[in-house]
């Protein structure tokens, strides 16, 4: 059987060996208010540092429209683009990878193996590269933990959140992702405990993302110093109005990243 990983896939492990940390940004097209801010802000992005792209995050983008919005990004950056998708309809050829997730905490066995089976053959189809991610949805999880019918895991139980990504991997998942869903401080939360981020991490031996509700130096710090081996950065970097802010903070957040992946290295 072919295991082979693809070349999204080994850049990530690459870059984790050799400089320690990564940084994602993500961005929700809805969230914009045109095409152009979407490019505009992947372009200040890229500029700033990130490592990867992600795209995605509703199911608000789809067909034509998420293909043009992927297309004008992709001819306008130079670091790879990963869909982080809603749904099955929010698929692109344009992108060089897909999160193929399963909502391991779902209720709904839908978010476990169907929309991954509709999916499947259009990603083949497309030459889309898969991303075996174990995806785990951390109160108040949001839109994402409305949509995904999510058995959401309490945040003072970091256990049930190491178990559950012991799970993914175990499943077959080469990464693992814990969120707290989109801008958490809407429902009076913040960003995944650092306890529940250090229970992972020393329970997992793949890659292992942390997203959600991290805007600040010291949160993203913080994440790090837990055990994030990637964070994923998508409000803190929405600034419709001010490109050059959204620029600034990019590489304040990536110089953050470097500093922390290299004391992880050394170690």
């Amino acid at each position: 059987m072919n295991t082979k990983k693809g070349k999204v896939e080994k850049y990530i492990d690459d870059t984790l060996e050799s400089k320690g940390a990564m940084l994602f940004s993500l961005i929700d097209p809805v969230d914009y208010k045109t095409w152009e801010d979407v490019v505009s802000t992947a372009k200040a992005v890229n500029k700033g540092g990130a490592d990867v792209l992600l795209i995605g995050g509703s199911s608000g983008v789809q067909g034509s429209m998420l293909d043009e919005v992927t297309k004008a990004i992709k001819d306008s950056i130079d670091i790879p683009i990963v869909l982080f998708p809603g749904n099955v309809a929010t698929i692109t050829k344009y992108a060089d990878a897909i999160y193929f997730q399963s909502l391991l905490n779902s209720r709904n066995s839908y978010w476990h193996a169907q929309v991954q089976m509709l999916g499947a053959p259009v990603i083949k189809m497309a030459g889309i590269e898969p991303l075996p991610v174990g995806y785990i949805l951390v109160s108040p999880g949001g839109t994402a933990g409305w949509v995904g019918d999510a058995n959401l895991v309490p945040r003072e139980k970091p256990k049930i959140a190491a178990a559950l990504a012991l799970t993914g991997q175990y499943l077959g998942n080469r990464l693992i992702v814990t969120d707290t869903g989109s801008n958490p401080r809407l429902q009076g939360e913040g960003p995944i405990p650092p306890e529940m981020i250090k229970a992972v991490k020393s329970t997992i031996d793949v890659p292992y993302i942390v997203g959600g509700g991290i805007i600040s130096e010291k949160e993203l710090r913080l994440a790090y110093k837990s055990g994030a081996d990637i964070v994923q950065i998508g409000t803190a970097f929405e600034d419709h109005n001010n490109m050059s802010t959204v620029l600034k903070k990019a590489k304040l957040f990536s110089r953050i990243t470097k500093e922390e992946g290299l004391k992880k290295v050394k170690k």
